[in-house]
């Protein structure tokens, strides 16, 4: 019986020695601690035995109590109750500990920000909840199922100064669309502000501190966009005609003498080269121009052909009758129809040696249209 107590007594002061070493850890060297951080420098030196003979569970050991001795001195600073819960007050950290990633930059105010901030303008909390008239109950503010929403209504009232013909419906779509889109292009001009980028603008300039030659190119273009490219478009007092033509850019008299010596051997070496360059294209556009210009003659030339044939047409009608005592006929057929040489005769190339004259010229005629044959 006596054995049986000694053994429960021994058993009793082992877990209590081992209750007090899971939370008492005693070490030659002192630790250094920095609270701030949460940080436990060990200065003791490992144990090379016990290290080569197990190093996992060696490893793991002084961990432990490592971690038991920061928390130990943890709950020796002074703490506070926050809402039934102790709360250590941790110092500011000592040691300067780097960072992964830089630290963030503070975000940039956009332009409605900036706005308030200099108006003094301070943003007041609305609820999220509004009470709705029609529905008699709370509903969102913003959103889906909101309150007082103007587009859940089944009959809208014609303004008097509309349309009446007019969709109310598809107007009240269209002007949600361009609200959502106004705010769509104002959040991006925001973030490429931020960036540091061009932001976008309605026209010229794109600036934001436009200098005084934008915005007069920016007027011009203004005035010249309408339907008749600005002709009506009333000029302001003491304004000066523009032009958006570019002005002419000619190099400096005193330069770069490097870029002039080289300008100046290109230019030599063109002049001195025997064999000349063959643009091929060019010279393919230039023999197809010449031979545009030789047709246009050719073309001027029988034209002018013709209308010498109607002047002696012109005469023969002026009094000049055809004779049939000289063998004149009409080969073809139908009244008044010729289908002669009558074109030769009046150039005066009769051959066959028949001559040239007056009575030979109505063969022109007959083939103009209502010649007429001699009487036997």
């Amino acid at each position: 019986m006596a054995t049986q107590l000694d053994a429960l007594l021994a058993q009793a002061e082992a877990a209590e020695e081992e209750a007090k070493r899971s939370v008492t850890v005693e070490k030659p060297l002192e630790l250094h601690f920095d609270s701030g951080n949460l940080l436990a420098i060990d200065p003791n030196p490992l144990n090379e035995t016990e290290f080569r003979l197990d190093r996992e569970g060696y490893l793991k050991n002084v961990t432990r109590d490592n971690a038991q001795l920061l928390i130990n001195h943890i709950w020796s600073l002074p703490t506070e109750n926050v809402d039934g819960v102790v709360i250590a007050k941790l110092p500011e950290g000592k040691t300067p500990i780097p960072r992964e990633k830089p630290v963030p930059k503070a975000k940039p105010l956009t332009r409605w920000e900036q706005f308030a901030k200099l108006k003094r303008i301070k943003n007041r909390k609305k609820s999220k909840k509004v009470w709705d008239e029609q529905l008699k109950e709370w509903r969102p503010r913003w959103g889906y199922k909101r309150a007082n929403d103007k587009g859940r209504d089944w009959l809208i009232e014609v303004p008097n100064n509309a349309d009446p013909y007019e969709d109310q419906f598809a107007k009240l779509k269209a002007a949600k669309k361009e609200r959502i889109a106004r705010n769509e292009f104002k959040r991006l001009c925001n973030i490429a502000r931020s960036r540091k980028l061009k932001v976008p603008g309605v026209g010229l300039p794109t600036k934001d501190d436009p200098s005084k030659q934008e915005l007069g190119t920016a007027m011009s273009l203004a005035k010249r966009a309408t339907a008749s490219v600005g002709k009506f478009q009333e000029s302001l007092p003491k304004e000066k005609p523009r032009s958006t033509r570019k002005k002419r850019k000619f190099e400096p008299l005193i330069g770069d003498f490097l870029h002039e010596k080289e300008w100046q051997l290109g230019i030599l070496s063109k002049m001195s080269n025997k064999v000349p360059k063959l643009d091929v294209t060019k010279a393919v556009n230039k023999h197809v121009l010449e031979e545009e210009q030789e047709a246009a003659t050719e073309k001027e030339k029988r034209g002018g052909k013709r209308k010498n044939g109607s002047k002696s047409e012109r005469r023969s009608k002026a009094g000049v009758k055809p004779d049939a005592r000289h063998g004149h006929r009409n080969q073809g057929k139908g009244k008044g129809k010729s289908k002669g040489r009558g074109k030769d005769r009046v150039k005066g190339k009769v051959g066959k040696g028949r001559a040239a004259g007056p009575r030979r010229v109505a063969s022109a005629r007959g083939k103009a249209g209502k010649g007429r044959r001699g009487k036997k």
